[in-house]
């Protein structure tokens, strides 16, 4: 069942989880999660902590969000069946079509509800990090949507492969933050975040972008975000006639996954993370901070990170920007120590490779973060023949053509 826990104190964590009683009090989820930020952010946290407690179910905030989801971002998003991959895998596959919501990915759902929560706790303008870049044209379309300001930190790697997104953000009236220290990917845009989010914790409302961070970012982004897992409970229910046996998502800080995954935790589906596997399973050469990170804390968090023998977080590689990430959401990290989601990796070259038959078989370019789930799940269907899958797709793939036309031919081919 789990490696951490007993089986009785993982069954009881699991059942906390399930019937949402997670994070508690002090957000933790078990022995994950927590707060652990600057003395000179604390209230900016409580104040956020207080406003989520306030808005977030409040009968007027769920009502305009839930028209901004209907009416802006186009929800629900599409459950598609596929028949072309179903026949090749030997497998009844179904795919959830985050990549039809407005600006192409899963990341509009937060942002557009932070954006909201930040108008009502009287924000001045507004500050966010992106990886892949989907995060942040959301981030800018959220804010221009409700009247904000807002400036996005991009690191250096992340803004010459994702660079269609950095025009977009642009485009969209916000302002783009060029990150050229640590890595320059995600967590060091991260870092810059915070460093700015300091300066003025009392005008600034920082919209994370995953469900990573300190309390209450995990609770929120998850909260925001659930409306996947709902949707495609329901679909699969109406259109497949059953739900599925397992259902696989791409996991960088986990966001997605964790849409998806936190409504199905109560049913009898087998629900499995894919992280990237990049090009070895040495420190430094992928993102699979599950299969092969130790606990520690990490941008505000307890949570399981890549790091070396010294604490020292380490640098990561993946060909995905969105999974380039030396962390992983706290919640992620229970749902592993209690047996309940099983997480593995997908290395770069079968990323790419699911990604080129998605495109022949079923007409859709995916983006290079969920085609890791789509090798997965190829693996998968190849061991159980004949199994219900459905597929978190993220986002689409429009942002990666810089770096998929680099790919060697035969690649390509």
């Amino acid at each position: 069942m789990s490696t951490l826990f007993a089986a009785d104190e993982a069954k009881l964590l699991l059942d906390a989880a399930i019937k949402g009683d997670m994070p508690d009090d002090r957000g933790r989820f078990g022995p994950f999660g927590g707060r652990y930020v600057p003395e000179t952010l604390v209230p900016a946290f409580d104040r956020l902590e207080a406003g989520v407690k306030e808005h977030l179910h409040d009968a007027a905030f769920q009502a305009e969000f839930q028209r901004e989801l209907r009416e802006w971002v186009g929800r629900p998003t599409a459950l598609t069946f596929a028949p072309q991959l179903s026949k090749a895998w030997g497998a009844e596959v179904w795919i959830k079509r985050e990549d039809l919501a407005h600006t192409g990915a899963h990341k509009i759902n937060n942002a557009i509800g932070q954006a909201l929560l930040a108008k009502r706790l009287g924000a001045k303008r507004v500050i966010a990090e992106t990886g892949a870049g989907q995060h942040g044209v959301a981030s800018a379309a959220a804010c221009a949507r409700v009247g904000l300001s807002c400036s996005v930190y991009m690191g250096a790697v992340d803004m010459e492969r994702q660079a269609p997104n950095v025009d977009r953000i642009r485009r969209l009236g916000a302002e783009v933050v060029a990150v050229e220290t640590g890595d320059k990917t995600l967590r060091a845009a991260i870092d810059e975040a915070m460093r700015e989010w300091v300066t003025d914790p009392n005008g600034i409302y920082y919209l994370l972008g995953s469900a990573v961070g300190a309390h209450p970012y995990p609770y929120l982004v998850r909260e925001l975000q659930s409306v996947i897992g709902q949707e495609a409970r329901q679909q699969m229910l109406d259109q497949a006639g059953a739900l599925p046996d397992v259902a696989f998502a791409c996991v960088g800080g986990g966001s997605n996954a964790i849409g998806l995954f936190y409504p199905l935790l109560g049913d009898d589906i087998e629900l499995i993370g894919v992280e990237a596997g990049g090009t070895g399973d040495g420190l430094g050469q992928n993102a699979a901070t599950l299969a092969t990170g130790t606990p520690g804390v990490l941008q505000g968090s307890y949570t399981i990170i890549l790091q070396d023998d010294d604490g020292q977080v380490q640098e990561t590689h993946s060909v995905s920007a969105g999974l380039d990430y030396s962390g992983v959401g706290p919640e992620h990290a229970l749902l592993q120590a209690t047996g309940r989601v099983k997480y593995i990796s997908a290395r770069d070259d079968e990323a790419i490779e699911a990604l080129e038959e998605l495109c022949a078989t079923e007409g859709i370019l995916t983006a290079l973060e969920t085609a890791h789930a789509y090798a997965a799940a190829r693996d998968y269907a190849e061991q159980n023949p004949g199994k219900r899958i459905l597929i978190g797709n993220s986002g689409r793939g429009d942002k990666d053509m810089p770096t998929l036309t680099k790919l060697p031919a035969r690649i390509r081919s």
